[in-house]
C-alpha cells in the first residue's frame, strides 16, 4: 500500500494499469464521495432504476456503486463499468463502506 493510499482511504489502486478512452490509469480517487449531497444520492437511485437494474438495496450492487463513483469523480459511468472485475469489486466495497458508515 502506497503512502498516498494510507493518507486517502478512498484512493483505489488498480491491480494493473487500466486503459480508458486512450488514457492509462493506475488508480482512481473516490474522495469526492465526501462532497455528495442527498440530491446526488437521489439522482443515483433514479439513474440506477432507469437503467433496468433492480435490487432490494441499491447500494449493494456494482451498478449502483459505479454510478456513485462516477458522481464522485466526474468520470463517465462507463469508466467504472468497464473496469476489470477485481478493481470493480474494490470500487463496490469502498462505496458500500462509505454509504453504510
Amino acid at each position: 500500500m502506497s503512502e498516498e493510499q494510507n493518507q486517502n482511504e478512498y484512493l483505489i489502486e488498480f491491480k494493473k494499469p487500466y486503459q480508458f478512452e486512450g488514457q492509462e490509469y493506475k488508480d482512481v480517487d473516490l474522495s469526492g464521495m465526501e462532497n455528495l449531497c442527498a440530491k446526488d444520492l437521489m439522482d443515483a437511485d433514479k439513474k440506477f432504476n432507469n437503467s433496468g437494474q433492480t435490487a432490494i438495496m441499491n447500494e449493494m450492487t456494482i451498478g449502483y456503486s459505479c454510478i456513485i463513483a462516477s458522481k464522485s469523480t466526474g468520470k463517465p459511468v462507463e469508466f467504472f463499468e468497464n473496469l476489470p472485475a477485481p478493481d470493480a469489486l474494490k470500487i463496490k466495497r469502498t462505496v458500500m463502506g462509505f454509504l453504510n458508515a
